[in-house]
């Protein structure tokens, strides 16, 4: 007897979410609950705001990047030269 199914799926059009398997016969009754996996981005942004060394860091470059003191790497070109 089935206990129960994990599988990620992507919410798509008007939030339709299907979940493909054979597992389970057409009209079974089932109890759905949905987990929301959180940004990647957030949590290591998170983390990284932990350490008070890591935090003004990131602060000071934030604060270059909004007086205009970046360095702009064409990727392209410094692969050609690094390889």
């Amino acid at each position: 007897m089935l206990n129960g199914i994990k599988q990620k799926v992507i919410v798509g059009k008007d939030g339709k979410i299907e979940l493909p398997t054979t597992e389970l016969q057409e009209g079974t009754i089932v109890e759905v609950i949905v987990l929301v996996e959180q940004i990647i981005s957030e949590d290591e942004t998170t983390y990284l705001l932990k350490s008070e060394a890591n935090k003004k860091h990131l602060l000071n470059a934030i604060d270059n990047v909004e007086k205009g003191k970046i360095i702009y790497v064409n990727i392209n070109e410094y692969e050609k030269n690094s390889f």
